[in-house]
Parts: C-alpha cells; sequence; structure tokens
C-alpha cells in the first residue's frame, strides 16, 4: 500500500504459524518441499517489510538471519508460564503415586507428551528396560494417544516400572510433574519445549536428545543432561543412572533449572514485548 502512494499508520503484521526448518526426520518430501519454497520466496519479502521479527530460540534467529533477517530487528519471545507457575506452587503429589501404583520410595522419570512417532516415547520404554530389576526408580509415559501408542503399549507389557496413563487432566499433569526427579524427552525434532520448561520450573533436570531449540532451552550438564540424539538410548540411560547416584549433582541441576525457568514467566515475556514494539514503532 506505501508503495502505492497510500498514506497508512505504521502496520504490524503477525504470522502465527511460527518458522519451523523443513527436517527430513518431522516431514515428507512434499512437505519440506512447501517449507523450502516458503522459506526462499515468501520469507525474504516479508523480512525486508519487517520492523520486528519475533523468534522461538537463538537458533531460530540465526536460520533467519541466513535468510536476509536484520539481527537488530530479532526479538525473542519464547514459550512463557504464568497459570501453570501457580497451580505447580499448590500442587499436592501424594495421590498420583497411590493412582498409578508408584513405590513410595522410587523416584520418577517422566515423559509428558502426545504418544506420537516425532516425540519418541518409545526410547523411554527401552530406557525403562535398563532399569528393570531396581526398585528406586520408576518411568511414567503420559500423554493423549497418537500414531506410537500400540507400539510403546507393547513395548512396556511386562514390565513393572513404567506405566503408561493415557492423556492425564491438567490437574494430574501439575502434580505428575511436581512428583517427578527427572523430565525425559527424546524427540526426533523440538521447536522448544514448554513441557520441559514447566518441568524446569519445579526444579525437575531434564534429560533430552537435545534436538533443535532443545540444545539450548536445558543447558548441557546446567539444568539438564543431553545425550546424542533420539536413538541414543544407553547414553540417557547413562545419564539418568549418573542422577540417580549423584544427588547433590542433582540439586545443583534442580536450583539452575528452576532460576531458568523462572526467566521464562509470560508476565515479563509480554513486558518486554510491548516494550521492544513500542520502540520499534515509534511510540
Amino acid at each position: 500500500m506505501k508503495s502505492l502512494g497510500e498514506s497508512i499508520p505504521p502496520t504490524v503484521m503477525g504470522h502465527m504459524s511460527h518458522y519451523q526448518p523443513s527436517d527430513s526426520l518431522r516431514y515428507s518430501l512434499v512437505e519440506r518441499t512447501y517449507r523450502m519454497a516458503w522459506s526462499t520466496t515468501a520469507l525474504p519479502s516479508i523480512f525486508k517489510a519487517s520492523s520486528m521479527i519475533i523468534v522461538l530460540t537463538p537458533l531460530e534467529a540465526e536460520e533467519m538471519v541466513t535468510m536476509g533477517a536484520s539481527p537488530d530487528f530479532m526479538h525473542l519471545f519464547p514459550g512463557g508460564l504464568d497459570d501453570f507457575a501457580e497451580l505447580v506452587d499448590r500442587a499436592d503429589a501424594r495421590s498420583f503415586r497411590e493412582k498409578y501404583g508408584i513405590p513410595e520410595d522410587a523416584r520418577v522419570v517422566a515423559y509428558l507428551g502426545t504418544v506420537e512417532y516425532r516425540k519418541n516415547p518409545l526410547a523411554v520404554a527401552k530406557i525403562a528396560r535398563h532399569f528393570k530389576d531396581r526398585r528406586d526408580v520408576f518411568f511414567v509415559v503420559a500423554g493423549r494417544p497418537g500414531d506410537q501408542w500400540e507400539e510403546v503399549k507393547r513395548a512396556v507389557r511386562g514390565l513393572r516400572n513404567i506405566v503408561l496413563t493415557g492423556e492425564l487432566r491438567d490437574d494430574e499433569k501439575v502434580v505428575l510433574v511436581k512428583t517427578s526427579y527427572l523430565n525425559i524427552i527424546m524427540s526426533l525434532m523440538e521447536d522448544f519445549g514448554l513441557t520441559q520448561l514447566e518441568f524446569m520450573y519445579s526444579g525437575v533436570p531434564v534429560v533430552t536428545s537435545a534436538v533443535y531449540g532443545q540444545k539450548w532451552l536445558v543447558r548441557n550438564g546446567v539444568d539438564g543432561a543431553h545425550v546424542n540424539g533420539p536413538d541414543d538410548v544407553n547414553g540417557a540411560a547413562s545419564a539418568i543412572e549418573a542422577l540417580l547416584k549423584d544427588e547433590e549433582k542433582w540439586k545443583e541441576m534442580s536450583r539452575n533449572a528452576r532460576e531458568r525457568a523462572r526467566g521464562f514467566l509470560f508476565s515479563k515475556l509480554m513486558r518486554e514485548l510491548v516494550e521492544r514494539a513500542r520502540a520499534a514503532l515509534g511510540k
């Protein structure tokens, strides 16, 4: 409109389907082709017209800069917490163990998310098998059934140290988070990981496959442990074993995880975004 001589006020464009790289593990050839076409044709034009570009992680920002975006216009706006944080602070974890038969003295390693191929909960079942003869650790796979449900269901059959709960109510999710000793995510692709942020707010370190945004959100050796990708079952089992043995290291990671998550409160992120938007619009 400006190029045609129209006098218009500052305009904000919100492109809600957030950027995702055309990853071969996540998308079919057709979908990857579409995403690559969008990224190489439409995105550069959008970047050229933008006064502010909101990104989920610094990794996303780096990729956008290679496609023509100005690093000066980047604004980091990851997922945020507020309501969840309040629920965690009030949650009572005792009833959850009773409902799902989790031994009172067992440390809980929890997966929370859709039971789907992309998130790879099947790897969690394989990891649980490493600990099948132990009573001091118990695995929970919780989430809505997806395209890996039946496979995971078969994998946990006969194991007494893991439970597949299905989809949890919101209050049960909060209790699971508060009950957990570790969170585990072995995703093939993860843009950010809001669920991991929720665990971290509760002081729960994260064992992660460290793909894409996860490698930034969870700091290796600081508030969690990176393993060598989604198939590194042995590495994940070793990371869990190390944190079961070293309670002081776990406590350090727990403190770090909680402190990092507090920086992602939605109220704080919104204040920063509004300030940046006002500056960009000259207000």
